[in-house]
């Protein structure tokens, strides 16, 4: 860092120095904003957690949802002794308009979340879909760390994707990279066409197969199986990734990662299938990590 001459140019640099080396020590808060949960968690630059903790989400209430990050953001401020950088992992994405689209949890959709949450935090704050996050969790230090491309697959109430290359997000124009779940399924058979009903208002879509209560409704692992490999073959295809990391509630079903590798290779196109199927680190709390790390340190 150039000083401005003289000893007293010197003296203004170091403190310089100071206030960004103190900076980037100060923890980084992370919020994932679920369909019904709300954990909040503090990272250190090392990312170890100082605070974690989780509440239920008020169904069906947005003023009461701003009301309860803004609370969890002050409460972990207080506990930890310092104002920190906060990062929110949502459903859906903000639209250019700056209002929330295409998020499961529905009463989100068409308002200014991230606006909201800044006034009522009293500052900047970033905001990025929750899968975006999982995905920037595990490619940071968990279980996709050091892969150059990674794909972050939530298999959860709903269906989302992230994708991460070389460390950082890719969000796109209309920030919706990674939106796997609202792809119709591919080689659709016998019985899937048109699908059951999504709430995008369309029919087929990949979340309605693969999210919880699309298992839930199938009662059959092999079915499933077949379908997500189906569903990740076009991921593969296209991006190529070097990991794929399942997160979500779905995600801890035994085995899953081993049975969807091998089910892949049906459907990829490719002779060999090299990209690495795993289950996130972190569980269902990578988003959380991840919204944290939106905020480098």
């Amino acid at each position: 860092m150039a000083a401005f001459g003289g000893e007293g140019g010197e003296a203004v640099t170091l403190e310089a120095e100071e206030t960004v080396k103190e900076a980037r020590t100060v923890p980084r808060i992370g919020i994932d904003l679920g369909g019904t949960k709300i954990e909040v968690v503090a990272l250190d630059a090392g990312g170890v957690e100082l605070v974690r903790r989780r509440v239920p989400t008020p169904a069906g209430d947005y003023a009461a949802i701003v009301a309860t990050v803004t609370q969890l953001v002050s409460e972990t401020e207080r506990e930890i002794g310092a104002t920190c950088p906060v990062g929110i992992g949502t459903p859906g994405a903000v639209s250019s308009s700056g209002l929330i689209k295409n998020a499961n949890s529905t009463v989100l959709i068409g308002k200014p979340l991230h606006s909201d949450l800044e006034k009522a935090i009293g500052r900047t704050i970033r905001i990025a879909n929750d899968a975006d996050c999982l995905a920037l969790s595990e490619a940071t230090d968990g279980a996709a760390a050091g892969a150059r491309v990674v794909f972050g697959a939530i298999l959860g109430t709903g269906v989302g994707g992230g994708i991460v290359v070389d460390g950082a997000l890719v969000t796109g124009p209309n920030a919706i990279a990674g939106e796997w779940g609202h792809n119709p399924l591919p080689w659709a058979q016998l019985g899937e066409i048109p699908g059951p009903r999504c709430y995008c208002g369309k029919r087929g879509c990949l979340e309605t197969w693969l999210s919880g209560p699309g298992f839930a409704r199938e009662a059959s692992l092999e079915r499933y199986v077949d379908r997500l490999a189906r569903g990740l073959a076009t991921i593969v295809n296209v991006l190529d990734p070097h990991v794929v990391v399942l997160g979500g509630g779905v995600s801890n079903v035994a085995n899953l990662p081993v049975l969807a590798s091998a089910a892949l290779a049906a459907y990829a196109f490719t002779d060999v299938v090299a990209t690495r199927i795993v289950r996130a680190t972190y569980g269902d709390s990578s988003g959380v990590r991840g919204a944290a790390r939106l905020w480098p340190p």
